[in-house]
């Protein structure tokens, strides 16, 4: 059976931290209302103009493409709120009935815009310059002050343009997929020896918690995708997105298919009447080779997704071909010596048959003929949405190019 892999030690010290996206964060939103409330000081008629540092604090965003969409959503809600105050102090003034009115108009007016989260910044705008006794000038001292803010934010990521957090996802998909082996390891060291229906429930517990795992690393691949949009500093940013979320969705369902063969392994616990071992010595032994060969394929699978824009994806991809290789000659190997095992158990037949189809269904998804057509599938997708969202793209492209 292949070595184990080693796994990727956490970073440590304030090196490591610093690249973590919770302190890039920090660090950037900091210096950025720092900037904007020095400039809106110069600039705003305002004594105090917090709504520059405000502004920016919540615009500058983890990725340049969050930042760019965030900015304008904000700026549009201030001004619509602002806007909205202004039209209502002249009509109606400020009275409980007309406070009622401008935050249900406020509201109704941010989706109509169309600001998303920032629908609530609407009405609080729109409160805040109301509850002045100079509105006009409050009104358009807020929008400077929302503007600059905005302004800086994004000069701020324009300068200083956010990293690129590919290889943070890298590492999470990497780790999913060292947790299924080690789930597969663990599962394979009670095939040999006398299981109790608990200890099988137990592996079977673990298994359901990679659920929870897939979710976060899907958090963490979605701030990839977002941090290669509109990035000057990426080259075929559709091709990196599409080969982190295709490999994520393979180890999605091989995660399920973990899941379902550690429950026929529980209920083959389940099933021994006497305290025997669920598997003659032999198969057992072929067995554990093969979940150790199927779970270093898994971990070769997901260095060659976070290794494709590098130059070690050859080395990746071929580590891979040799894990599945091993993993079918052993898996040819458990299928006769389970032929075997079924004349002495027919009652357990179907359950050595869905153990073999579960290993089977893993070993189909980590192919890399399989894994080249999700590929094509995944450009085909992302092109035909792009094409959805911008239908006069193709038609300005053409244009350009004659």
């Amino acid at each position: 059976m292949a070595d184990a892999f080693r796994r990727r030690p956490f970073p440590a010290g304030l090196a490591g931290r610093a690249r973590t996206p919770a302190v890039g964060q920090t660090v950037r939103a900091t210096l950025a209302a720092t900037i904007a409330y020095a400039v809106a000081v110069q600039l705003s008629p305002a004594a105090r103009p917090l709504t520059a540092p405000l502004t920016a604090l919540l615009v500058v965003q983890v990725t340049f493409y969050a930042t760019l969409t965030k900015g304008v959503r904000r700026v549009t809600a201030v001004v619509v709120g602002v806007l909205i105050a202004s039209g209502f102090s002249l009509m109606l003034g400020l009275s409980w009935w007309s406070l009622g009115l401008i935050i249900l108009a406020s509201l109704i007016a941010g989706r109509i815009v169309r600001v998303n989260e920032f629908v609530p910044e609407v009405a609080i705008s729109a409160m805040l310059v109301l509850g002045v006794t100079h509105v006009g000038g409050t009104a358009w001292a807020r929008i400077l002050e929302t503007l600059i803010g905005a302004v800086v934010g994004l000069t701020f990521n324009l300068v200083l343009v956010p990293p690129v957090w590919v290889e943070t996802a890298g590492d999470a998909i990497e780790d999913l997929a060292r947790r299924m082996r080690r789930l597969l390891l663990r599962s394979a060291e009670q095939l040999t020896v006398v299981t109790p229906p608990a200890a099988a429930a137990d592996r079977l517990y673990a298994a359901r918690e990679l659920d929870d795992s897939v979710g976060e690393v899907d958090v963490s691949l979605r701030r990839a995708e977002d941090s290669l949009r509109l990035n000057p500093r990426v080259r075929e940013a559709l091709m990196h997105r599409v080969v982190l979320r295709t490999g994520l969705d393979t180890l999605e369902i091989c995660a399920v298919v973990v899941r379902v063969l550690t429950r026929s392994l529980a209920d083959l616990a389940k099933a021994r009447r006497r305290a025997e071992p669920l598997f003659p010595r032999d198969v057992g032994v072929a067995l554990e080779d093969l979940f150790g060969y199927v779970g270093d394929a898994l971990v070769s699978f997901a260095q060659l997704v976070s290794t494709e824009v590098s130059a070690s994806a050859e080395t990746a991809a071929g580590r891979l071909e040799a894990d599945l290789a091993a993993a079918r000659s052993v898996r040819d190997r458990v299928e006769a010596l389970l032929l075997d095992t079924v004349e002495r158990d027919e009652e357990n037949w179907f359950l050595y048959g869905a153990l073999l189809a579960d290993v089977n269904r893993i070993l189909d998804e980590l192919d890399t003929e399989h894994r080249s057509a999700r590929l094509l599938e995944g450009l085909d997708r992302s092109g035909r949405d792009l094409r959805e969202r911008l239908p006069r793209l193709p038609r300005l492209r053409a244009w350009l190019t004659r």
